[in-house]
């Protein structure tokens, strides 16, 4: 069994549910998750001990959020190279943020990343049954990588 961090910003809470349903989808294959908001990171002996690594935000106006890039500085201090990862992230217009992270973990942190790329959902689809789905579904794809 291995531990999996997912650690997210969410301000209207659906990122926060995106979260929460890969956690549920990682749960699935058998292995832990700690499920914090990135907030609860303050420093990156806060990082250590996973063997996996999952970071989520919502995109706003075209970029991930302050907080998204103060705590990616963080997490790259913490040595992550080698170690599984995945991105994820929702919005209302344009998308990008979880291409932003999920590239900063691949090609500035080294990580191997889950071969889905990065998920990225419209945000009135995660209320519903399609969106609970594509999150779980990533949630495990994440799960097979680290098994």
């Amino acid at each position: 069994m291995k531990k999996v961090l997912v650690a997210y910003m969410s301000r209207t809470g659906k990122t926060e549910k995106m979260a929460e349903y890969i956690a549920e989808g990682i749960r699935f294959t058998g292995h832990t998750v700690d499920l914090k908001k990135i907030s609860e990171n303050k420093d990156e002996k806060s990082l250590t001990g996973y063997d996996g690594y999952v970071f989520g935000c919502p995109t706003y106006h075209r970029d991930i959020t302050e907080g998204m890039k103060t705590f990616l500085f963080i997490a790259q201090k913490a040595s992550l190279t080698d170690k599984m990862g995945g991105a994820f992230g929702s919005y209302t217009h344009s998308g990008e943020s979880a291409q932003m992270i999920y590239d900063t973990m691949q090609y500035v942190f080294k990580m191997e990343m889950v071969n889905l790329g990065p998920l990225n959902l419209k945000e009135q689809i995660i209320a519903g049954r399609d969106g609970m789905r594509a999150c779980q579904d990533y949630g495990k794809a994440v799960g097979q990588m680290l098994s």
